[in-house]
């Protein structure tokens, strides 16, 4: 089966699927974006995403082109014409099309596109395993809370980190940590979760609040704030969490050892309620 694609109120197959080059997402970067983990067909705290989806609207002042319904329905087709039982739905709405010019343009419709990709998570051995981090100064703009698809500061951050043999790059601004260029970063400290506040300075994750549910939910300190990079270097825990990835140890940072360098006992207990809310919630629910 070809992948199937949504664009502009069209399912169709990917290679069908094209955007006029005066597209302002093309032109300027003028757009938003959300994932949305699929798993067994259901979509990940859809309710969630699409709150996340409305503020990144709201703050790039574009008008919502559809209802959370019709979100709802549209989202539910794509699962359905794709072939995998868990996937990943990016969503990407821009500006629309209009002559080149960085005012707003007026009575131009945005340009709506969705697809599906399998989704695959890392095993219980991966996780166990953990991955390897570098850090960097966060140079990026100030508005890191809206999901923009303007995503060059991210790429460069993560290229940085592919480039030293690592996953992922850490980053402080001004000496405090923020988030990673693709995720949102936890440590811990004696048994306490520390996991910086949801400003302007990173995106608010979705599994950013699973996480912090969970913890609390089962007895387990999270203490939200600004923290050092000091303070991080020296944690006896760090991990990466995003709606692809889930939950990872990162188990080196910049060469040196976290904690013992290996996946610590908060995060395999973190681990395990994170699974085990995807069996109920998710892999038991129904559509």
């Amino acid at each position: 089966m070809s992948q199937i694609v949504y664009l502009n109120g069209k399912f169709l197959p990917i290679e069908q699927a094209f955007i006029p080059v005066l597209d302002r997402g093309f032109i300027f970067g003028d757009g938003v974006y959300e994932v949305i983990p699929v798993y067994s067909r259901h979509p990940f705290r859809l309710a969630e995403h699409l709150k996340r989806l409305q503020g990144s609207l709201n703050s790039i002042r574009l008008d919502n082109p559809y209802s959370n319904a019709e979100w709802t329905k549209l989202i539910r087709e794509l699962v359905t014409r794709n072939e995998s039982e868990d996937q990943s739905i990016y969503m990407h709405i821009t500006r629309g099309v209009a002559p080149r010019d960085h005012a707003f343009p007026k009575n131009t419709p945005p340009t709506v596109f969705m697809m599906s990709n399998p989704l695959v998570t890392s095993t219980q051995a991966q996780c166990e395993a953990g991955i390897k981090a570098i850090s960097a100064a966060d140079n990026r703009w100030d508005r890191c809370d809206i999901k923009a698809i303007a995503l060059l500061p991210n790429v460069l951050m993560r290229q940085l980190a592919i480039d030293a043999g690592a996953v992922e790059t850490v980053m402080f601004r001004d000496g405090i940590l923020t988030e990673g260029a693709a995720s949102n970063i936890f440590a811990v400290e004696r048994g306490c979760i520390l996991a910086p506040p949801k400003d302007n300075h990173l995106l608010p994750g979705i599994t950013y609040d699973l996480i912090v549910e969970l913890a609390e939910a089962h007895d387990i300190t999270v203490e939200i704030g600004s923290f050092t990079e000091t303070r991080i270097r020296a944690a006896d825990e760090l991990w990466l969490t995003s709606s692809t990835k889930e939950i990872m140890p990162i188990i080196e940072l910049d060469g040196k050892m976290v904690g013992n360098g290996k996946s610590g006992p908060i995060f395999r207990i973190m681990y395990t309620l994170y699974q085990d809310y995807k069996q109920r919630v998710m892999r038991q629910a129904q559509s």
